[in-house]
């Protein structure tokens, strides 16, 4: 028997009763040498859940079938990535050379979604410790992106839904990256049944933005309150014009004034109230939601991963708050 105190909340977490984190960090994807993608962040967030939320069950997060991948990507793009036929192009297109690890790390980090979504749908909240490959759309990658693991995990969600109760289900993403959601809002573009929302550093990259459901853009040096003032007006906005059934949260730590890409000037404090502002706004409409991290590139990675442990044991209280509801 485990102990976990949230505040002044203390309660016993028994090995069954766990919030759930999917992992695929161990499937390494070398890089050459001095290639600016931080990818030792995910190793050192894992390590850190492990070992300060007790609360936290780690598991190995599965493959994404190519059944799945092909809900949201076309064959052809599916079958270049695992087979290693990507053009020269579409490489320097995503910023990873292609190598048989790096087909097996997309897939995981998709799968861990799609194994989060099934877990939520359950249990009201799980999250994966990657994801949030927002620039991948339907036959390409870009900015780091193979597949787009929330878009796929959307169209898992749904069919299966639909399978269990012959009815649908209205997705929201609330993509708080840095940086616009331009593949998923191409792939979703002409979808009335996944809403997205995007708020983003205006003149950052991409810099040919791709029409969301709802787009925020935000000047370079946007501060706390401003920020805050924006997102409570997306959120206000979203309710009329959408009615969600389940929640994809892309919580995105290159808001952070320490980051290297992010151009904004958002505290520690500020991200912290951002994720607690989408958790209480999720939490009062009583729906089940996933979490990703998205981008962080921290001048110090340590700062990106602290500001990503903040999330992380935020979404253990509303993991808290689902499972005691009601009594």
């Amino acid at each position: 028997m485990q102990h976990f105190r949230v505040g002044v909340l203390e309660i016993e977490i028994r090995h069954n009763r766990v919030m759930k984190a999917f992992y695929s960090d161990h499937f390494v994807l070398p890089l050459p040498e001095g290639h600016r993608f931080p990818m030792a962040k995910y190793s050192m967030l894992r390590e850190r859940v492990d070992l300060e939320l007790l609360g936290v069950q780690m598991l190995e997060a599965p493959a994404a079938t190519e059944g799945e991948l092909a809900l949201v990507h076309s064959p052809d793009y599916v079958q270049a990535v695992k087979t290693g036929g990507l053009s020269p192009q579409a490489q320097r297109d995503i910023g990873f050379p292609w190598t048989p690890a790096m087909a097996e790390r997309s897939v995981r980090s998709a799968g861990a979604s799609i194994a989060a979504g099934r877990v939520a749908m359950r249990e009201g909240i799980a999250g994966n410790l990657a994801g949030g490959t927002h620039h991948a759309s339907a036959d390409q990658g870009g900015g780091f992106c193979v597949f787009n693991d929330i878009a796929v995990t959307a169209r898992v969600l749904q069919m299966e839904h639909f399978r269990a109760s012959k009815q649908g289900l209205q997705v929201l993403v609330i993509d708080l990256d840095v940086h616009q959601g331009n593949g998923t809002a191409d792939i979703f573009a002409t979808d009335p049944t996944v809403f997205t929302l995007s708020l983003h550093g205006e003149k950052n990259f991409p810099f040919r933005k791709v029409n969301s459901d709802l787009d925020v853009g935000l000047p370079d040096g946007c501060r706390d309150e401003a920020y805050m003032a924006a997102l409570d007006s997306a959120l206000r906005q979203v309710l009329d014009r959408t009615q969600p059934q389940f929640v994809i949260y892309l919580a995105g730590a290159d808001a952070h004034e320490g980051d290297r890409l992010g151009r904004l000037k958002i505290t520690e404090l500020g991200m912290k109230a951002r994720d607690q502002r989408v958790f209480d706004w999720v939490r009062r409409l009583g729906l089940p939601m996933i979490i990703c991290m998205g981008g962080g590139y921290g001048r110090d990675l340590a700062q990106t991963v602290q500001v990503q442990m903040n999330t992380w044991q935020l979404a253990m209280e509303h993991w808290l708050h689902w499972q005691n509801r009601g009594l």
